[in-house]
């Protein structure tokens, strides 16, 4: 076990990149966002120009205007790891470009908007985007390095392709390395909220202010009601082939990624931790269930946490799961020993070795601190090294936080 009383024992991080801004990140990326399906096209045509380099892709497919989605774009690409950004539009849709490029450039991020119809279509957008990016390629390596502190590390973790062995060995590791690392004085954020129900008690109790426990409970009321409305819970046929009986096997599972430390805050997608400490992410959207249901897939889950400012996701599985992300770094923790080995080109840790008596929790958890620390000083993830930079995002709705949120 880490011993965080001997400085030794204590693993350091490496440089980071420091924005105008006042971010420190782990990654120098070049952002390409497009902000209508209709540019999706030519965005992907200038990123597969830039093939093995930390050029990455996102985008809102939606042509009219949300509140969720504009707030995602926004913090998305004025995050840490973000070194320059490049817009999409087509010209007509009504996400407002105009103000995501004065965000970024009140951040002092090399920024531009290229709109295709004005530019004059397809190919001169290309030529363009391009163009801008082959400059901005050398401006931000000249970004400053400073030495970096856990204390200026926010990790968030997600589950993924949940098996019977998920809850005894990835997630429980995933959650005391989460306890080291609060201990180490990091930022971490938990989430899906919707394989909580039953659980809010325990939040509650867990909460470091009473007015902050119960607003954690009435997150995890709002998500079982979200569901029933849905007539869907959180639970998929591969769940149920993998071992897992009931969605409340699953969630009291899932749940071990959390941890014990207190909980200190509770945040919605974009808004970020004020002090050090775990987190909870409210991932089901407020008022009326009317956009379906709250994470369609896993990818959006991790962009969500990279909102909310986290510079790299931990991500368990049990079934295996090849899902990267955009911006931010992904570790895959792999809880079932056969399935590692089948898949251990996508897997950066085998947690499935408590299971084969080769390694306690304690070993696991020291062992995704450790890779942690390598993947800040610049080592590549399995998911970076195989160029999965995955993003997804669709149509939500969140109400600001109140204050009894906010650490």
């Amino acid at each position: 076990m880490i011993d965080l009383t001997n400085k030794a024992d204590v693993p350091s991080l490496g440089l980071g990149y420091l924005r105008p801004d006042g971010g420190k990140g782990i990654r120098n990326v070049v952002l390409v966002a497009y902000l209508v399906e209709c540019a999706r096209h030519v965005a992907q045509k200038i990123v597969q120009q830039f093939d093995e380099q930390e050029v990455h892709l996102i985008g809102f497919s939606g042509c009219y205007p949300n509140k969720y989605a504009e707030t995602m774009m926004k913090a998305l690409c004025t995050h840490a790891n973000v070194g320059a950004v490049l817009l999409l539009s087509l010209g007509c849709e009504s996400f407002n470009g105009k103000g995501l490029l004065e965000t970024v450039q009140a951040t002092q991020r090399p920024v531009k908007l290229i709109g295709i119809q004005e530019t004059g279509g397809t190919g001169k957008a290309i030529a363009a985007g391009k163009a801008f990016i082959q400059q901005v390629q050398n401006q931000i390596k000249s970004c400053a390095r400073i030495p970096l502190t856990w204390s200026d590390l926010i990790v968030g973790v997600v589950s993924g392709g949940s098996d019977a062995t998920s809850g005894i060995t990835a997630n429980p590791a995933a959650g005391l390395a989460f306890d080291k690392l609060v201990s180490l004085g990091a930022s971490t954020i938990f989430e899906n909220t919707g394989e909580m129900v039953g659980l809010e008690d325990d939040l509650k109790r867990r909460a470091t202010r009473s007015d902050l426990g119960i607003e954690l409970k009435r997150t995890i009321e709002k998500a079982a009601a979200f569901y029933e409305a849905m007539g869907h819970g959180s639970f998929a046929p591969g769940n149920a082939e993998g071992g897992l009986s009931t969605l409340e096997e699953k969630s009291i599972g899932a749940y071990c990624k959390s941890g014990s430390a207190p909980i200190v805050g509770l945040l919605k997608p974009g808004d970020k931790p004020t002090v050090p400490g775990l987190y909870l992410m409210d991932i089901v959207p407020d008022g009326k269930p009317t956009f379906g249901f709250p994470n369609p897939n896993d990818i959006s889950e991790i962009n969500e946490l990279i909102a909310s400012g986290a510079q790299c996701v931990l991500f368990t599985t049990g079934r295996g799961s090849v899902a990267g992300s955009a911006i931010a770094p992904v570790i895959k923790i792999m809880a079932n020993p056969e399935n590692y080995y089948r898949m251990e080109e996508n897997m950066d840790i085998n947690a499935g070795k408590i299971l084969q008596d080769e390694a306690s929790l304690d070993d696991i958890a020291n062992e995704i601190v450790a890779k942690i620390q390598q993947v800040v000083a610049g080592e590549k993830t399995k998911a970076e090294q195989l160029g999965h930079f995955e993003f997804s995002l669709a149509y939500k709705f969140f109400e600001p936080l109140g204050p009894s949120c906010l650490a």
